[in-house]
């Protein structure tokens, strides 16, 4: 008997099937299948060169694909344009900070609120509190409520990164994808990171890459492993770190 529409699993936000990418006859991701989830902080680790970033490149159309599928929400992106791909949910944050130094916290959320919904002419009054009801929220969120007022130049470098990721939440995204989201972040930062990631995978979809193993043991719940453009495997930290194929290829020769 099938079971009753209401038990099926929920489908997947992100699905990529078959992906591939070949630069001048090198496949940088060849063949590649992920699935994540909602509610989902699904992190992405391996050695340099295994294909981490291509495949971020790939998801947000960066690098168009050779061959296979990249649907977000059942919508195909390996044909849309960037910044469509943008609009439609897709939030991507880089490994240098991009922020606007010598704007305030506040004014760095504000520009990142998505144009089509605040500039309405007449209706500015109005969309300017619902502007400043979201940088607030946001401003909570990432840990900045109270340095809103302070140039972001000023900031630690966590406090940056923390920025950009607020200015990406500003657009409300389903998916977000971190690319070594602590890289140069002190001890105390990392935690704080951590919990950030914790709060804002609510109701999204979060891809991290990560090379601090200690760090995805924290956030993930769960581990993609790639080499050479391949899944080599995946599962919980526990289950990936116990892996006979994912030992002889960081620890093997």
């Amino acid at each position: 008997m099938n079971s009753p529409a209401g038990f099926q699993a929920a489908k997947p936000v992100l699905a990529i099937e078959g992906l591939t990418v070949s630069f001048d006859g090198f496949k940088a991701v060849n063949d590649l299948n992920l699935y994540v989830d909602r509610n989902e902080v699904h992190v992405v680790i391996g050695p340099n060169g295994a294909g981490k970033t291509t495949l971020l490149d790939l998801i947000c159309g960066k690098t168009k694909a050779s061959h296979g599928s990249i649907k977000f929400k059942d919508t195909e992106l390996t044909k849309m344009a960037e910044h469509k791909i943008v609009r439609s949910g897709v939030g991507r944050k880089f490994q240098t900070p991009s922020i606007y130094e010598n704007l305030s916290v506040f004014q760095n959320l504000e520009v990142s609120f998505p144009e089509g919904r605040s500039v309405l002419g007449a209706l500015g009054f109005k969309c300017t509190n619902e502007v400043k009801a979201r940088v607030q929220a946001v401003a909570e969120e990432i840990g900045l409520a109270e340095k809103l007022d302070s140039e972001a130049g000023l900031l630690s470098h966590g406090q940056k990164q923390w920025l950009e990721i607020g200015m990406l939440l500003m657009q409300e995204p389903e998916l977000l994808m971190l690319d070594e989201p602590i890289a140069g972040m002190s001890a105390r930062e990392r935690e704080l990171t951590a919990e950030l990631l914790k709060r804002i995978c609510k109701g999204r979809s979060v891809i991290v890459i990560e090379h601090d193993m200690e760090f995805v043991k924290q956030i993930a719940h769960k581990v993609t492993v790639m080499h050479q453009g391949k899944i080599l495997a995946e599962g919980s930290m526990e289950a990936v770190q116990a892996d006979p194929k994912v030992i002889d290829v960081y620890l093997g020769h």
